[in-house]
Parts: structure tokens; sequence; C-alpha cells
């Protein structure tokens, strides 16, 4: 589904009334904006991947009358800087705990006391080690796709598991490792895509990159596939990923569902695709047995992506009632 077909369910198109970029150390930039009313309740969108950005349309899941709304690209993607496209790229200081860091060093430079935190998928992993780690500056969750690294859910998807689901769409993926290397997926594509030869790295980034963005919605979206398989992004977007899967996302094998009790104070909606071949559901699930006292809101015609209508709706309804 496009995004001017979600004219319906979110908020019309808006513009920033302020944008720049934050210092954050280690030599990174990082992009930021902020829409909607300056006076309003403040909210930071977490977007996923990690390494896939922000868009505008992120912005119209937040009423503008009632949300000071505060978008930022994580470190090497988007239009932060240095973009992890750049073969001389440096991805040591591009970990979960930087992001936690820049998170907090942009919340005291924007001066909000404390904010609601919303994320999807990557984001939604970056939302709950923010939570977890700053508890008593946040005022609600809204988490979408729910993904904690952990070793079955990345196997699930990234070695083999998916393809009982897409083997068609699974081919291409496999095709850019040599047979032998297939055992490891993860790491025969951390090989190639840290290569520093583009006719190496840019083959397997767009390989990467088009197996999930084919399988992110319940129904093939070719536009939203187009979209991330621009070279530049697609190659951020593998690089990182796949940095971070390779490192477990620095999170010890269940910490976040483990460690869940920290937040159980604060208000939190999860949307989750009931057909969510990405992220499946049995993360959400296991995530609200831990946390009962969320709200599991299950989209029974829906997969992974934010864009697709009944998981738009469910997370419009949830910043609407957290306004």
């Amino acid at each position: 589904m496009t995004v001017s077909e979600l004219d319906d369910i979110l908020y019309p198109p808006i513009e920033p009334y302020e944008s720049g970029e934050l210092l954050v150390g280690d030599g990174q930039r990082i992009y930021w904006e902020q829409s909607g009313n300056p006076e309003g309740k403040p909210v930071v969108f977490l977007h996923g991947g990690p390494g896939g950005g922000t868009s505008p349309w992120h912005r119209r899941f937040f009423d503008p009358e009632r949300y000071r709304i505060v978008l930022l690209d994580q470190r090497g993607c988007g239009k932060s800087t240095p973009h992890a496209s750049d073969p001389a790229a440096d991805l040591r200081f591009n970990t979960t705990w930087h992001l936690v860091a820049d998170l907090e060093l942009l919340r005291r430079n924007l001066g909000i006391e404390r904010w609601q935190v919303f994320g999807g998928s990557w984001g939604s992993t970056l939302a709950l080690s923010y939570a977890q780690a700053h508890p008593e500056v946040v005022t609600e969750l809204v988490l979408r796709g729910i993904f904690t690294l952990r070793r079955h859910e990345l196997e699930w998807f990234y070695e083999g598991g998916a393809s009982a689901i897409f083997p068609d769409l699974w081919e291409g993926y496999v095709a850019e490792i040599p047979v032998l290397e297939r055992s490891r997926m993860i790491e025969a594509y951390h090989r190639r895509l840290f290569d520093a030869d583009p006719a190496v790295h840019r083959p397997a980034a767009l390989a990467w990159t088009r197996w999930e963005a084919s399988t992110l919605t319940l129904r093939p979206d070719p536009e939203l596939v187009a979209s991330m398989t621009d070279p530049d992004a697609a190659t951020a977007f593998a690089r990182i990923e796949n940095h971070y899967f390779v490192n477990h996302g620095w999170l010890r094998e269940g910490q976040l569902i483990e460690e869940v009790d920290r937040i159980r104070h604060i208000p939190a909606v999860i949307v989750q695709g009931r057909y969510d071949v990405c992220t499946p559901i049995m993360t959400a699930w296991d995530l609200h047995r831990a946390w009962p006292e969320s709200e599991l809101v299950v989209v029974d015609d829906a997969s992974h992506s934010a864009s697709e209508p009944g998981i738009a709706a469910a997370l419009r309804a949830a910043t609407d009632r957290f306004a």
C-alpha cells in the first residue's frame, strides 16, 4: 500500500518547523527534526533496520495539534553522517548503546523532560533498550513488529526459516553466497558487505535488502521494494543491519524480555501483524506474557510493515489515546 493510500488513516502530511545535526562524538552527526506543535506532548520516532532511516510520512502517526514530533536518523543512515554506504565507513562506534546515548543527548539538547517513545521492528528493540536504561524519562511506549535479536529470531529470517514461506524470494538471497558458506548466511554476508570493493559489497547489499523488502508486507509492494533498494540506501541498510546481527545487538541473549520489570509501570501498546514473517508474532507474545500490563493488538490481515492499513490504524489509535 502506498503512503498516499493511507490518507484516510494517518494525519495529513506536515513539514518540520526545525531541523539540525547533533554532534554525538566519534565523528558522527545525527540528523534530527521537529514537527507538529512545539508546545505539544513530546514523542520520539525510532525507525527500523537498524539503518532504515526516517521518511516524511513517519510524522503522520501523530496528531500535529497535540504532539511535538521528533524524528532522527540513527548513526550511519538517512541524512546522518558519515553514511554507511561509504566503503571507508567505520561502524565500531555504531552499537545499540551508542544509539541509546544519542537519544539521551538529543532529549537533553531539545530541552525535553520526558517523552513518548514510538518504535517498530528494530525501532522496537531500540525503544525497549532505551526505556530499560532510562525508564524515568519515558511516558509511554508504542511498539510494532517486536524484535529482540534473540538467536532464534535471527536464524528464522536470515538463516532459512522464512524460506518455508518465501522459497522463491529466498533463492535470490542465497544466490549471492557459495553453497559451502550457506550454513552461516549472516557471517557469509558480513564478509561480502564489508569488502572494500563495490563490485563485491553492492550486489550483496542489494540481495540482502531485497529479501527483506520483499517480505515485509502481506501482499507484494513493488513500490516499497524499489524505495529500499536504492543502491546507497541499500548498502547502508544491509551493512548496519548485518553489523548489528553479527554482534547480537550487544545484548545478552533474551535480555530485553528478561529485564522488562524495569518498564512494567510504563503504559504500552504492542501492535503486531498476525502474518509477520520478518519478526514473527512469537516475540511479541513472549514480551506480552512477561509484561501483562501491556496491551497487545494483533492485526489479523497484516504482516510487518507500518504502511499496512490495519497496522497503521492501530498505531494511530494508540498515539491518539496517549495524546
